[in-house]
């Protein structure tokens, strides 16, 4: 196992434990461990994954290993940011414990390597697959906002104040915080298919060829366009967007394994996506 991926696994998994006590006792302090853990994991994760970049010359994303590391790496830096822009304490709960997932996951993996082919060193390419993975974060951090929004919204309607009633933000809070987590992931995915349909050009010669990554990137892009467009048109809200963040993540999940494991097309000729 690398020491890279074994630092961050062991970082990423105390900020779970650090977060998940919190969640039980909500002591501050408890806290602060989990946020300082997570980003010194964070660290250590960019850093290995700087090293696999020179090491190798082109972004490390040809095998599903290194792809579902700089998924890892994605989340965990994408929930930073937002932390400091929300000051939800607790996001840390689902952020931390997936990350360690997504990373105990690539540990598992054989570190194999595969022949880099020239096109995988096109900055159209490392442009496409770092906005497409920044925004796919927003997105699942949204799906999770999602989650407790509708356990929140549960716990009211029962007019039983139970363990996460007294332990979760207000709806309008996480309402408003899964909102920002769509608009900045939609933003980003936007970006990323832009310099996908560049890169495509650049490669193929043609901007679309219906591949299914293709088709499915397109799908999800237009799931999450309509969902902002009836949130700023017609007012959805609160238990809609919640259910519809969850609906999407979970088109975001088909789009990045589903289609490789069920559907063949030219993007897996040369990477783990």
């Amino acid at each position: 196992m690398d020491i890279g991926i074994l630092g961050t696994l062991g970082l990423y998994a105390l900020s779970t434990v650090a977060y998940v006590a919190f969640l039980f006792t909500q002591k501050k302090k408890l806290h602060h461990y989990g946020v300082w853990l997570l980003s010194a994991g964070c660290l250590i994760h960019t850093l290995w994954i700087g090293y696999r970049t020179v090491a190798s010359g082109h972004l490390p994303v040809n095998t599903l290993r290194d792809t579902l590391s700089f998924a890892g790496w994605a989340l965990t830096g994408v929930f930073l940011l937002f932390h400091y822009r929300y000051r939800l304490k607790v996001m840390g709960i689902f952020a931390a414990p997936l990350a360690t997932a997504v990373v105990a996951v690539v540990a598992t993996l054989p570190a194999t390597t595969m022949a880099a082919k020239p096109v995988l060193k096109s900055l159209w390419l490392v442009s496409h697959v770092t906005f497409i993975f920044i925004g796919e974060a927003g997105m699942a951090l949204a799906c999770g906002l999602g989650v407790l929004y509708l356990t929140q919204e549960r716990a009211i309607k029962s007019k039983k104040p139970g363990f996460f009633f007294r332990r979760l933000p207000s709806l309008d809070q996480l309402d408003s915080a899964g909102y920002g987590c769509i608009l900045g992931g939609f933003l980003m995915m936007t970006l990323g298919l832009i310099m996908g349909l560049v890169y495509a050009k650049s490669v193929w010669g043609r901007f679309w060829s219906w591949d299914p990554k293709e088709v499915w990137s397109g799908i999800t892009w237009l799931l999450y366009a309509v969902m902002i467009h009836m949130r700023l048109s017609v007012g959805w809200r609160g238990r809609r967007t919640a259910v519809m963040a969850i609906i999407g993540f979970a088109t975001v999940l088909f789009t990045f394994l589903g289609v490789n494991l069920f559907l063949s097309g030219h993007h897996g000729e040369f990477t783990g996506r």
